[in-house]
């Protein structure tokens, strides 16, 4: 039997801020916030990337973003460089003190998380992350059959009622 929409929309909600707090806890102790976290994770990737992919991947606005990614370079963790492809653009990269870094956090924050591990194998793990991105997929309109997905006329509903 299907849950009601809002049920699962606790649950989702629950889980992400109560495994957000607990990521936070940990970070907390480098004076480090997750969505700094979330962008030092992604640059690690060595390819660099543009102001756009971090702002979506940190959960940022592209303010927010500018002036994090401002801290970052004052702290030499990050460096800018023009994207060679396109000038117009910037692209962001760690420097090698941004990448060990990058490199403690994600060791901190494993270390803590595996203490959950007892709780759910590693299949139940990649089920929900197959699950959750198939849910993330449907909503933002990339299903695989091409329905479902978040039409304007949806969005400009939950707008107008939220008046």
């Amino acid at each position: 039997m299907a849950r009601r929409p809002q049920e699962l929309l606790h649950l989702l909600t629950r889980a992400e801020r109560l495994s957000v707090r607990r990521v936070q806890s940990v970070l907390d102790g480098f004076d480090c916030s997750v969505e700094t976290w979330r962008v030092l994770d992604l640059l690690s990737d060595g390819q660099g990337h543009n102001m756009t992919a971090l702002a979506e991947h940190a959960f940022l606005p592209a303010p927010s973003l500018t002036k994090l990614i401002d801290q970052l370079v004052d702290q030499n963790l990050v460096f800018r460089r023009v994207d060679p492809t396109d000038r117009r653009r910037v692209l962001a990269h760690l420097t090698p003190r941004g990448m060990e870094r990058r490199q403690l956090l994600a060791r901190e924050v494993r270390a803590d998380w595996a203490e959950l591990e007892p709780l759910s194998s590693e299949e139940d793990v990649k089920r929900l992350e197959v699950l959750l991105d198939r849910l993330a997929r449907a909503l933002e309109g990339r299903n695989d059959d091409g329905r479902g997905g978040i039409s304007a006329g949806r969005t400009e509903r939950a707008a107008g009622r939220a008046r």
